[in-house]
């Protein structure tokens, strides 16, 4: 197995969608979403609902990389042949084996599209298959019901909830649901039953 390097110039790809690392002249291809497309927002903690703070988004996710806690990818979707938004793996501890995958986003034109099981299939299977893994972690704002769907339909066992962990832009309070899939589960089921749903 070739250890994992975040230098690495990491493509993840199939017939339908393509992650490649985030760079900084990516701004072009996701600055467009910023306005035009609130409702994506929704939940983030710091939305980058303007082209600057898109910019700034993008920076301190390639400097994320750049000090090795984090590698973001941006989202080509093949069959449209169009750029949708942004993932990334976080909070990487290759110590102990384990990582968050979260910061997903993706246009209201690629939501429900079947683009986001494309996209969690191939970066589980890096997780676990290329990064050795045992434990895959995802997070939402608990009342984010539609990520929290999504996540558990692609096999994601509910941990719990940290309650009032976060504050929102509104100045209110938030509580998160912590999901994961390990290892083991991944080669059990998730995997099998991910793949056939693509």
């Amino acid at each position: 197995m070739t250890p994992f390097n975040f230098s690495d110039n990491i493509r993840l790809e199939d017939e339908r969608v393509l992650l490649r690392p985030l760079t900084l002249a990516d701004d072009e291809h996701l600055i467009p979403f910023t306005q035009e497309e609130p409702n994506i927002w929704r939940y983030a903690v710091i939305p980058p609902n303007s082209p600057g703070i898109m910019r700034e988004y993008i920076r301190a996710a390639v400097d994320g990389r750049n000090a090795g806690k984090e590698y973001p990818f941006i989202v080509f979707d093949k069959q449209t042949q169009k750029y949708a938004g942004s993932t990334r793996f976080y909070d990487i501890q290759l110590a102990h084996s384990m990582l968050q995958l979260g910061y997903t986003w993706y246009g209201k034109d690629f939501q429900g599209t079947g683009l986001n099981k494309h996209c969690k299939y191939l970066l589980l299977q890096f997780a676990f298959e290329r990064m050795d893994m045992e434990r895959v972690e995802f997070r939402a704002a608990h009342t984010n019901e539609r990520s929290i769907a999504a996540m558990k339909s692609i096999g994601c066992t509910v941990e719990g909830i940290m309650r009032s962990c976060a504050a929102n832009p509104d100045g209110t309070r938030r509580s998160t649901i912590i999901l994961s899939i390990l290892k083991e589960e991944w080669f059990a089921t998730v995997k099998e039953n991910l793949h056939k749903r693509l």
